[in-house]
């Protein structure tokens, strides 16, 4: 749910890696990006109507992810 609500609000935005763990994880905590992978799937199977090609969380290469309304 941070995740989601962190890319929600950072809309049209692209949000690295890095932001994600700091924010959705803390400071303190570092989890692999594989992770990160992991729960983007996870929003996108609930959340797009085709995962495989998703209209609203979109994989930004080099980047990290970007959130729009379509």
């Amino acid at each position: 749910v941070q995740l989601l609500k962190l890319l929600i609000n950072k809309k049209n935005e692209v949000v690295s890696r890095q932001d994600i763990l700091k924010l959705v994880w803390g400071y303190d905590v570092f989890p692999s990006t594989r992770t990160i992978d992991n729960f983007i799937a996870s929003l996108r199977k609930h959340f797009e109507e085709d995962p495989r090609h998703p209209k609203h969380i979109h994989s930004i290469r080099g980047g990290g992810y970007r959130f729009t309304e379509e």
